[in-house]
């Protein structure tokens, strides 16, 4: 009996995709150590609470620097995922550059957190430069356009691009009008393009089976 079997396709994104959720969960454990300290408003009380829970902060702060210079790896891996051949050489580009753009920024950000937790009176009272985050910031967005322009060129499901590329100017337009953004609306972003990374199963052609052909009578 002729028969045609589909074979099972590859999963060419998952241990990118791994790599980019695991970081996401990391930084987000770390950021929540003493999460009610970013949504109080009183210097004085912040201040207070992070002196409360110094030792819990400062290893919170150690696990979202580890997050942060963990993602732009994951993306890293999975641009070099992406396999050459017709239309997919622009998307590859695309991801080394969002690769590159995370990467740059994150040791902004780490520096960021250094300050946070060798400092507690002056991330209470929000002194300091905020030209580090700002440009953290700015390089995310540019990195999370250009990842979404690229997620639109591969045969993924077409909200993975699009979530990407449209939270970019949505962001921007945040930044520029706050100079603020927190930064878990990345990671809440970049975390769900990981999975489905993840998940995402590589089609195969189909392959024909004579083995068990039989004559017919």
């Amino acid at each position: 009996m002729n028969g045609t079997q589909p074979v099972q396709g590859s999963r060419p994104y998952r241990k990118a995709g791994a790599v980019i959720v695991a970081a996401g969960a990391c930084w987000g454990l770390g950021i929540s150590f003493v999460g009610n300290v970013h949504a109080t408003r009183d210097p004085a009380a912040r201040l207070a609470m992070l002196e409360r829970h110094r030792s819990l902060w400062v290893a919170g702060q150690f696990l979202a620097a580890a997050g942060t210079m963990a993602v732009p790896v994951g993306f890293a891996r999975f641009a070099q995922s992406i396999r050459y051949g017709p239309g997919t050489d622009p998307a590859k580009t695309l991801a080394a550059g969002a690769a590159a753009a995370l990467l740059a920024g994150a040791p902004l950000f780490v520096v960021a957190l250094a300050d946070r937790a060798s400092d507690l009176e002056r991330f209470a009272y929000r002194r300091g430069s905020n030209w580090p985050f700002l440009t953290y910031s700015g390089l995310h967005i540019g990195g999370l356009a250009a990842l979404g322009a690229g997620l639109l060129l591969l045969p993924l499901k077409p909200w993975t691009g699009i979530t990407a590329a449209a939270s970019a100017p949505v962001f921007a337009a945040i930044l520029a009008g706050t100079k603020d953004i927190p930064p878990f609306a990345f990671y809440l972003v970049e975390t769900a393009v990981g999975v489905q990374l993840m998940r995402y199963e590589e089609p195969m052609a189909p392959s024909e089976d004579h083995s068990d052909a039989l004559p017919r009578r």
